[in-house]
């Protein structure tokens, strides 16, 4: 019901309203002539008759529905959105003056919420900024934007690869002016929507109980939105609910992402690329998160090598993440690189104060990092958008080491450290 799917706005009717009294209908009609629209439109009857005419007909490009009369707003709104075609500006207007209502509204999809009663001034500004939506140059930008999709990886457990991927989710919305999707795929335990402060819904798991509900239409109402440019669309399955699915479900969700916004980030749990690799088929950057170990320096050749085999024309961003900075290393960045065979291409300082304010503000790392912390975060968004865009960009590094040659180089730089 918003700014990533206008461009779907064809040529339905331009606008209609449903209100619970004539005072707020006769404030509608002035206005909507205003903007050329119809004041014919504007119908007495509020969200029940909204949601009665839309399920019949279509949808209009700028809706107006008054909340007066429902007991509880945000289950009608999420009932209104299943009738109500992706593309639509939805403009709620209600008597419950309540700031987490209002979040969770706008949260929900709408564009904005007025509080009655509201002044003819507050409509014309709410009305002008919806139509400059559908007409304006921005939107004709999103449009000829080509869509980039990176999947975000960690080697092991905890080097910070969905600190990584909410922060590059971020950066691609903020700092570059794409509608982006963030998809977190760790069904069970996902921090997506616990790192930017929001609740994380049903709609992931929704979408893998029930693969042929997903369409554009499921995508805008599923998605939690972070800001004007982040949606998200997270879980925190029962832990006593295994997860049961072919992967049809990742791959349509994938598909109707690409549809709807201008770029993807997928925080992908590794373990999930042995069940369903096609899921990194369609990316065109994969991250690598590490550490400087020897686990992870194990785990990053044979990711390298499964990449390789697996999405050769995908491009391949390592990253060391979480370095301190004062030499006490389990092995040092050169034998790292000596052993995958290829150079770190982004190294992450580690800064416990910035996670550790990023947390307590439910705000992405990339948001509040500065000086030496924000360098890398720039430099990885630059380089996500660089290899998308280049057909002839490097391809992944040659991984020939066998497992005997991986072994012997690992337990030579382990009897280094401990002579050293």
């Amino acid at each position: 019901m918003n700014a990533p799917f206008q461009a779907r706005a064809g040529l339905r009717e331009p606008f209609t309203a449903f209100v619970c009294d004539e005072e707020t209908a006769d404030m509608l009609r002035p206005v909507a002539v205003e903007h050329g629209w119809s004041p014919d439109k504007v119908n007495l009857g509020g969200l029940r008759n909204a949601v009665q005419s839309l399920s019949v007909s279509a949808s209009p490009n700028v809706l107006f529905v008054d909340l007066s009369e429902s007991a509880d707003p945000l289950t009608d709104i999420n009932g209104l959105a299943e009738v109500c075609e992706p593309g639509t500006i939805v403009i709620a207007a209600g008597q419950v003056n309540d700031v987490r209502l209002y979040r969770d509204l706008v949260a929900s999809g709408i564009h904005d919420y007025l509080l009655k009663p509201f002044t003819v001034d507050q409509l014309r500004e709410t009305f002008a900024q919806a139509q400059s939506i559908l007409s304006g140059p921005r939107g004709e930008a999103q449009v000829e934007k080509p869509h980039v999709m990176s999947s975000v990886i960690g080697v092991r457990g905890g080097v910070g690869a969905s600190t990584i991927a909410t922060s590059l989710a971020w950066l691609l919305g903020e700092k570059a002016n794409r509608s982006t999707a963030l998809l977190d795929l760790d069904i069970h335990f996902g921090t997506g929507a616990l790192a930017l402060d929001l609740e994380p819904g049903r709609g992931l798991t929704d979408a893998i109980e029930n693969p042929s509900r997903i369409d554009g239409l499921f995508i805008e109402r599923a998605m939690v939105r972070a800001n004007e440019r982040l949606s998200v669309l997270s879980a925190e399955a029962p832990i006593s609910q295994p997860l049961l699915t072919d992967g049809t479900a990742f791959f349509q969700l994938q598909e109707e992402m690409k549809n709807a916004f201008e770029s993807t980030v997928i925080d992908t749990p590794r373990h999930m690329l042995i069940q369903y690799p096609h899921m990194v088929h369609d990316a065109h950057v994969a991250v690598l998160v590490s550490e400087l170990t020897l686990a992870a320096t194990r785990d990053t050749i044979r990711l390298l090598a499964w990449l390789k085999s697996n999405a050769p024309q995908t491009k391949v961003i390592v990253t060391a993440n979480a370095v301190p900075t004062g030499g006490a290393l389990e092995i040092s960045r050169k034998d790292f690189e000596q052993s995958i065979e290829r150079e770190v291409d982004i190294v992450f300082p580690a800064d416990p104060k910035a996670a550790a304010q990023a947390a307590k503000l439910g705000k992405p790392l990339a948001e509040i990092a500065t000086g030496k912390l924000a360098q890398p975060f720039a430099q990885l968004s630059n380089m996500v958008l660089s290899h998308s865009s280049d057909e002839g960009g490097e391809k992944i590094d040659s991984v020939s080491a066998t497992k005997s040659s991986l072994m012997a180089g690992l337990k030579g730089m382990l009897k280094k450290s401990e002579a050293a």
